[in-house]
């Protein structure tokens, strides 16, 4: 699997989705990793606060890794950035 995330919500929506197909709850999958369920529930509705520790621990939960890589220049040089 490969998304493209461009925003806290994008992250949120994907590792929900993940969860799901993996049939993890919220609660089993932070408590794999000493989370809160409500800490993987702020995560999944895309909170722009998340640390980076904790972000890096559910992907690790989830065994999903980032991958960082050059952007694709958008069609219309117009867009702008979403951030």
């Amino acid at each position: 699997m490969i998304q493209k995330i461009s925003s806290p919500e994008t992250l949120g929506q994907v590792l929900r989705a993940e969860r799901k197909h993996k049939g993890m709850s919220q609660k089993a999958v932070g408590h794999s990793v000493g989370m809160e369920q409500h800490t993987i529930s702020k995560i999944e509705k895309g909170n722009p606060g998340t640390e980076l520790n904790t972000l890096f621990r559910l992907l690790a939960a989830l065994d999903l890794e980032l991958n960082i890589q050059p952007r694709q220049k958008p069609a219309s040089e117009n867009t702008g950035d979403i951030w």
